[in-house]
Formats: structure tokens, C-alpha cells, sequence
């Protein structure tokens, strides 16, 4: 495979441009080796692994028979993403193929040279969930357009700085302000609610994250307690009770990633793959949790949803 042992192969999910420590070389295996990184936790983030797995499968790899997968989680830690990637680079060359799936821009990361034309050892998927802040934000104000008093939740670190960029522009177009507030760890998640019901926020947008993504019930509990209104950046949380939800279809970034890395296995070349983009967002409204909250969504809205959680 154009110079590179079968076992020399990187999977990169959830949004970190680096790699990690790929099996230990005492000998050659029997079979191809996926490192897999990923900023959340294994438990929660179940159905995104078999929708990982499955897309291996399609491929005609299946783990444990054919392929054996490395897994590395930061278990939400941010700050651990450089930790366990630096590590990697001890091994890494520029001959390792990786696979990334991100929310961000690959090229503003400076991962690939171009969508189409990757070039270098490196190609993925990209979800663009990082532009999507205020289009959440709209539909939010669509929902309450009374409310004066807006904010957003964002993981602290600066890899999600673009999605508060992002959210402040939205806030310029609904002429509302917008506070920002951050969390680290599900600890700061309560206090950050505690923060924003003290400032007297009337609606919430939630940001993309594996740490969001992997505590998405105490979102939504904590909104509803606190009789919030709050979007969110996929299903997960509109059917774990959340009240909205617009983006795309995490388990398909997840499966597509998963082919992509069957594909490379085979003997593709990452610098041939283009960049795979999120072309399909899905708007899921939660009625019941709307009603618990005292909202009447607006028919125009209603129209546009995907799906309506009854």
C-alpha cells in the first residue's frame, strides 16, 4: 500500500488534527491496524462506533476478523487531544494515511490543500458543523421572537472558537445579544446553567462536542428545568428530550468515515479521496418537550422540520 505496512493506519474523529500511538512493532500482525482517537467516551458514544463499524463492514472489513481497531479516548478532556496526539507523532510519517472526521473546514485547519484534491496522506469527512451556529440560532429566535436575552454553550477550548464566531454573527442578523459561556467537564456544565439562569437568559444555543454529545440527557434535563428553550447540533439530544435540534447525521459522518477507512485499506490513496461535506441537515422538533415547556411552535415551523418528536 504505496509504502506503508498494513498495520500503519489512522482513523482521526471528532474534530483533532493529529494522530496517536499506533500498535507497539515487537512483530508483524496478521491483520491491518485502525488507530482510532476520539475526544468523548466510549460508553456513550456506542451507536457512533457501530455506525463506524458498519461502514468497515460495507467495505468488507470486519473487526476482529480482518481488521483490529486502537482505540484512545480524552473522555471529554480536551486538553488531553495534544497529549495523546503528540504521541503519536513519535511514529507518524507523512506516508501514514489518516482519516479525519471533523465539524470544522480541513483546509482553514490546514489538514488538506482542497476538497477535492486532498493531496498528502490525509482525507476525511466533514460535517461543517461549525457554520451552522447561526442558522440555530435563527430557528431559535423563530421559536421565542420575544425573547430579548440569548446565549450560547461552548466547549472551552480554542479548537471552538470558530463556532462562537460563528454564533456572533448570527446574533448581528436577529439584532439580539448574544452571552457566551463555556464548559470543560460535566461539572461545568451544571454551573454554567447555574450562570445562565442567574443572568436571566430566555434561550439557549448549544454548540457541536463530543463532551455535549456524550452528556446530552443532563442538557436536556437541566433545560427543562430551568424552563429553557435551547437548540441543539443533532437528533441525539432532540431524542434524548431536547427541545430542537439542526445539523447533520452524526452516525453517517461516522459511517462515512468508516468506508473511507475500508477504502484506503484497500489500497486507495487518501491524496485520491476528496473530502467528503455534509450535504444533508436534519431539523428535528421535540412537540413534547415543547408543550412541557408552554411553547406553540409556529406552523411555518413546524412545516420545515424533518421530523416532529410527538
Amino acid at each position: 500500500m504505496f509504502g506503508m505496512r498494513r498495520r500503519e493506519f489512522i482513523t482521526l474523529v471528532g474534530g483533532t488534527a493529529a494522530a496517536w500511538p499506533l500498535l507497539a512493532r515487537a512483530q508483524q500482525p496478521a491483520k491491518p491496524v485502525i488507530g482510532f482517537l476520539y475526544a468523548g467516551s466510549p460508553e456513550p458514544s456506542a451507536h457512533l462506533l457501530a455506525a463506524f463499524r458498519k461502514g468497515l463492514t460495507e467495505t468488507g472489513y470486519v473487526e476482529g476478523q480482518n481488521v483490529a481497531i486502537e482505540f484512545r479516548w480524552a473522555r471529554n478532556e480536551t486538553d488531553r487531544l495534544p497529549e495523546l496526539a503528540s504521541i503519536a507523532a513519535r511514529d507518524a510519517t507523512s506516508s501514514i494515511p489518516i482519516v479525519f472526521s471533523m465539524g470544522g473546514d480541513p483546509i482553514q485547519a490546514g489538514l488538506v490543500s482542497s476538497f477535492n484534491q486532498p493531496g498528502g496522506n490525509v482525507t476525511g469527512i466533514s460535517s461543517m458543523n461549525t457554520e451552522l451556529g447561526s442558522k440555530r440560532l435563527g430557528l431559535l429566535h423563530e421559536l421565542v421572537p420575544n425573547a430579548e436575552r440569548f446565549a450560547t454553550l461552548v466547549i472551552n477550548s480554542p479548537i471552538y472558537q470558530p463556532l462562537v464566531e460563528d454564533v456572533q454573527a448570527g446574533a448581528t442578523s436577529i439584532g439580539r445579544p448574544v452571552d457566551i459561556f463555556y464548559a470543560s467537564t460535566s461539572r461545568d456544565i451544571d454551573a454554567a446553567f447555574a450562570r445562565i439562569v442567574q443572568k436571566r437568559i430566555e434561550a439557549l444555543v448549544l454548540t457541536p462536542g463530543p463532551l455535549f454529545n456524550n452528556n446530552r440527557v443532563q442538557l436536556a434535563t437541566l433545560a427543562a428545568r430551568h424552563a429553557l428553550p435551547a437548540i441543539y447540533s443533532s437528533r441525539e439530544f432532540a431524542e434524548a428530550g431536547g427541545l430542537m435540534s439542526y445539523g447533520p447525521s452524526i452516525t453517517e459522518e461516522f459511517r462515512q468515515t468508516g468506508i473511507y477507512c475500508g477504502r484506503v485499506l484497500k489500497g486507495e490513496k487518501p491524496a485520491d479521496l476528496p473530502v467528503m461535506r455534509a450535504t444533508k441537515f436534519e431539523f428535528i422538533i421535540n412537540l413534547q418537550t415543547a408543550r412541557a415547556l408552554g411553547l406553540e411552535v409556529p406552523p411555518t415551523l413546524l412545516a420545515r422540520a424533518d421530523e416532529v418528536i410527538e
